[in-house]
């Protein structure tokens, strides 16, 4: 998984490290690991978030608190979502195990004439 300082950041979003520091403190899922000495490291969901802000503010002209808000409903749905897909995704392994398991019982059952 990529890293991104908080300088090659600022170069793909073209938000100041102060501001990006600011919004850590504001915005409760955005968060950015550190490494061993300190400095930022940014996933490359914390750039999604990033250039969210960046233009739910600087577009849409929403206040940073209605970003916040924006911003954590829209991660309270996609969690949603990706805990419903997981769930799906579950189940169809299941179900392919089940299919494999049944379809090698029944050709072994042709092969013996039983049923």
């Amino acid at each position: 998984m990529a890293q991104y300082t908080i300088g090659e950041v600022e170069q793909l979003t073209g938000i100041k490290p102060y501001i990006l520091r600011y919004w850590e403190e504001v915005i409760p899922s955005f968060t950015p690991q550190k490494d061993a000495n300190g400095r930022r490291l940014y996933s490359q969901r914390n750039i999604d978030i990033i250039r969210r802000l960046k233009y739910l503010i600087y577009t849409e002209r929403y206040t940073i608190d209605g970003a916040r808000s924006q911003i954590i409903k829209e991660t309270q749905a996609s969690d949603a979502t990706a805990t419903a897909l997981a769930a799906i995704r579950q189940i169809r392994a299941e179900l392919n195990d089940v299919y494999l398991v049944l379809n090698s019982r029944g050709k072994e059952a042709a092969k013996t004439g039983v049923v």
